[in-house]
């Protein structure tokens, strides 16, 4: 175990030195002046609970202000993790703005936690267990993957591909994302915890998490443990660390851009997933631009990360 984390710390190391010269850095603030649109769906959850956008920021504002403790594992996880603690508190700002109210004390998600233990959750579609589905013959190409986020990466692709709203073998599949069919048990698109994350990231977080801050490994058969780890603040600031890691990571060794001083970027990327695709999409055009002599679009933030950006400094005197 040890040899593993030394040369996990020891390659990020390493590509972090490889890189610094080649990748374009980012400056802070925002690329657009105005606010892009906040989604539709996201004003209807807002005006339905009877409150305003204003209104969620100022609480989960005041969650983060009133509580030095949960300040302290902000700071602990973003040094294991190597990223500036404002990262992660874009995230959970941002997550608790537009997706839902935050609670107004830590306490409250750690009893949530505990509940996830006493009911039975699966993970599954029309009653075909996740553990089943991803044994087809259409996952063959993921069967030697151990990592789990290169794993649960190519079974996305293969879901994409192979099933999204396609009927296969008689059965009739959603045009929706695989975390939404088959890692909702409640209801579609339901995130969990203070950083509001899903269970599919979860599980591909599962090994960064453990090599970096030696939590066990999550299991796809055991859900309740996954929820619950979604839900405890202890347990699932690293996930949100390790996913914003990851962002990071991917933008720097396949677009070429260091948005490690961009909290909105990283926020954006937190809100919309799939940043290894969208690092390579953006690399992509860039080529194109290049090839024509135009300049190189930098990486833009959304509705979500321009408001991490905007309300940074105010963040900032909080740490």
């Amino acid at each position: 175990m040890k040899k593993r984390i030394l040369l996990f710390v020891g390659l990020a190391l390493a590509a972090a030195v490889a890189t610094a010269n080649a990748a374009t850095m980012v400056p802070p603030g925002n690329r657009n002046s105005v606010q892009p649109d906040i989604p539709g769906a996201s004003s209807r959850r807002t005006q339905a609970t009877n409150t305003s956008f204003q209104a969620k920021y100022r609480k989960v504002y005041a969650l983060l202000q009133n509580d030095a403790e949960l300040r302290a594992k902000i700071r602990k996880v973003a040094a294991a993790y190597g990223i500036d603690p404002m990262h992660i508190v874009g995230a959970i700002v941002g997550e608790h703005t537009y997706n839902v109210d935050a609670y107004d004390r830590l306490q409250t998600y750690y009893v949530k936690a505990m509940s996830y233990l006493s009911s039975k959750l699966t993970f599954a579609y029309e009653g075909e267990d996740v553990s089943d589905f991803v044994e087809r013959p259409q996952f063959q190409k993921c069967a030697g993957i151990t990592d789990s986020y290169d794993l649960w990466e190519c079974r996305e692709q293969v879901w994409n591909h192979s099933f999204r709203g396609k009927t296969v073998g008689g059965t009739s599949f959603p045009n929706d994302r695989f975390g939404a069919t088959f890692f909702q048990p409640y209801y579609a698109g339901q995130t969990f915890g203070l950083g509001q994350l899903n269970p599919l990231t979860a599980l591909q977080m599962s090994d960064l998490v453990h090599e970096v801050s030696g939590l066990p490994e999550l299991d796809v058969n055991d859900p309740n443990t996954v929820y619950k780890t979604i839900m405890d603040p202890d347990l699932t600031l690293p996930y949100v660390a390790a996913t914003i890691r990851k962002s990071i990571d991917a933008y720097k060794s396949i677009a070429g851009f260091d948005i490690s001083h961009n909290p909105g970027l990283t926020a954006t990327l937190y809100n919309v997933g799939n940043p290894e695709q969208r690092a390579y999409a953006l690399e992509e055009e860039n080529e194109k631009r290049r090839a024509a002599g135009e300049p190189e679009k930098l990486p833009e933030e959304n509705y979500y990360g321009w408001l991490v950006n905007d309300k940074l400094d105010e963040l900032k005197t909080l740490f």
